[in-house]
């Protein structure tokens, strides 16, 4: 008979899942962002990613999610879906990609923070160990991407910081939604959430479509299809079998992820600070999601065998 595969590395095979696609977005982001501005982007990308989740839904006949599901749901979409997708493709317009990258990797460690306040988790010393060496790792991308041409803005650095903020709020939210519903349902109707706050940029969405070269607008279609539509889905599924605080570290494998598609897809030849960082943001994913291993019994000391004896005596 087949073996059957656990759900713990179900849900590992599915934050790898998600991390990769999410690393890939980077590459399509940049693409897109030349021609579409940061709203008309997020609305975009949010369609074509709910788009696809409701027929996926139909298709399930999966339904509404219970009641106790939808105040995790409005705010992870809210939060994760609107607030964190605009301000992360405006802020990346006002700063450099390094100190973008350094500034949202603050994400994971306000996760672990707000999950352990609001969720009762646990911040064993392997989590925090682990999350440290990973956000130095995103810390040495970050100086290595920036350069000496590299920019910063006030403004730009307060978006990336409230996308941070808003990242972390929105999977704090979702966890509790997971106990109610799917994750297909959470990621569903959290992504509609977002498309509808961001409605109010349809018109440039519109206007910035008619004259979008089509490869500006296939990469904002496959940033609604996979990294939305396809890895919010297969996060949520990891999620729900895991603390947040655990996901959000697993995330830091994100900026290495995005050093090596660079490398194979764009040429882009990293230099030793960056390869030093990306090894050092897997090392601290495998730290954080490390287990300690079971302490064996103690030995029996040399008065075992005497004490033995002695008990069998007595008896």
């Amino acid at each position: 008979m087949p073996k059957t595969v656990s759900p713990a590395r179900l849900a590992l095979a599915a934050a790898g899942v998600t991390v990769v696609l999410w690393a890939s977005a980077f590459v399509s982001i940049r693409s897109a962002g030349a021609a579409y501005s940061p709203g008309a982007l997020a609305l975009g990308r949010l369609l074509a990613g709910a788009l696809v989740l409701g027929a996926v839904l139909l298709v399930r006949r999966e339904g509404l999610p219970p009641r106790a599901a939808w105040p995790g749901i409005l705010v992870s979409g809210l939060l994760w879906f609107g607030v964190y997708m605009v301000v992360l493709n405006w802020g990346e317009q006002e700063v450099d990609a390094g100190t973008a990258a350094m500034l949202v990797n603050v994400g994971p460690l306000l996760i672990a923070l707000l999950g352990a306040r609001f969720l009762g988790e646990r911040m064993g010393p392997r989590l925090l160990a682990g999350m440290a060496v990973s956000f130095a790792g995103a810390v040495a991308v970050g100086l290595s991407m920036s350069g000496e041409d590299g920019h910063a803005s006030v403004l730009g650095v307060g978006l990336c910081l409230l996308a941070a903020v808003a990242y972390a709020g929105g999977v704090v939210a979702q966890k509790p939604a997971l106990a109610h519903a799917s994750a297909l349902q959470v990621t569903a109707f959290g992504c509609a959430i977002g498309a509808a706050a961001c409605l109010p940029f349809a018109g440039q969405l519109v206007a910035e479509a008619s004259r979008a070269p089509l490869s500006a607008t296939a990469n904002m279609v496959y940033l609604g299809v996979f990294p939305t539509a396809l890895a919010f889905t297969t996060w949520a599924y990891a999620l729900a079998r895991t603390t947040a605080g655990r996901m959000g570290a697993t995330t830091y494998a994100v900026p290495a992820l995005v050093v090596l598609m660079a490398w194979a897809l764009l040429g882009e030849l990293p230099g030793a600070l960056t390869l030093a960082g990306g090894a050092l943001c897997l090392a601290g994913v495998a730290v954080s999601r490390s287990r300690p291993r079971a302490s064996a019994p103690p030995a029996p000391g040399p008065d075992a065998g005497r004490k033995e004896a002695a008990g069998e005596r007595h008896r």
